[in-house]
């Protein structure tokens, strides 16, 4: 007896160095015959580890109420040289060190870790990055050789603890909020140290719950590894509603029920809808599925 496919859910994708995320969803649509395939956060192509997919129109539309998930990295940093691009993709230069300068004690390098690259911090993201300036990727505008400045961002470093450290070369551990930059990470504790410094390489370990250990090579899933949406939406408070119901939610019109705020509102086993309470103990469709 044959398993039925999933058609709505998320997929873990273990993405190797060197294609872009791209590349990765690219493999997957043609792998599965899916079109309808999104991701809930790129990685570099230099980059490698967990890229978790959305899979079907219905995983596409839930997308934005996991956007503030933590992810989880192993980041390898070479001091003695910046980049232009903050990691081994860009043009690498040695720094010259000062006299007098001496390599940190790992005892040091942790404390400087925890007192200025912990917890909630002014970060500024690399030029060459998706962030836009004025409409354009600020990324386009440095290949064109174009002034770039990008102002700093709020965000947040949960844990960034040392893996293991042997002067030039620090591996870290780092948990951390959405549109934290590891690169900037790299380069920024570099220049704390006045030695300079760059991601060398770069694994996506953890994303909320999910690991890279449960993830599959982009060309080897296939529909079976696809986490339904029933289990992916578990978390979030859920209503199952009468065919009367889901015909009026169908057709923008509020309905009787006292719920909860990010309430998932289910029909014949699907997501149909994410509610919101209104007035007079109603519930509306703040977004259709």
């Amino acid at each position: 007896m044959y398993a039925i496919p999933v058609r709505h859910g998320f997929l873990l994708v273990n993405k190797p160095c060197g294609p872009t995320s791209h590349d990765a969803v690219a493999i997957v649509r043609r792998t599965l015959s899916e079109r309808s395939i999104g991701h809930l956060g790129t990685l570099d192509p230099a980059a490698e580890g967990l890229l978790v997919l959305a899979v079907g129109a219905k995983a596409l539309k839930v997308v934005e109420l996991f956007q503030s998930l933590s992810k989880e990295y192993i980041a390898d940093i070479e001091f003695g040289a910046v980049s232009t691009t903050y990691d081994r993709e860009g043009v690498i230069e040695p720094m010259p060190l000062k006299p007098g300068w001496s390599a940190p004690e790992v005892a040091a390098l942790q404390r400087l870790i925890a007192d200025k690259f912990t917890g909630r911090i002014a970060q500024v993201p690399p030029v060459a990055s998706a962030v836009k300036v004025g409409g354009e990727r600020a990324y386009r505008k440095m290949r064109q050789g174009r002034s770039v400045e990008l102002a700093a961002r709020d965000v947040l470093i949960e844990e960034c603890k040392v893996l293991s450290y042997h002067h030039p070369h620090l591996q870290l551990h780092v948990r951390c909020g959405s549109g934290t930059y590891i690169r900037s990470l790299a380069h920024d504790l570099g220049q704390a140290l006045r030695c300079g410094g760059y991601l060398k390489a770069l694994r996506r370990t953890r994303v909320g719950e999910w690991s890279v250990d449960d993830a599959r090579v982009p060309d080897a899933v296939r529909w079976t590894d696809v986490h339904p949406l029933k289990e992916v939406l578990k978390s979030f408070p859920s209503i199952v509603l009468s065919d009367a119901d889901a015909q009026h939610i169908r057709h923008g019109r509020d309905i009787l029920l006292s719920i909860a705020e990010q309430t998932i509102a289910w029909h014949e086993d699907l997501p149909v809808a994410i509610l919101v309470p209104v007035a007079d103990g109603r519930a509306h469709a703040r977004k259709v599925l």
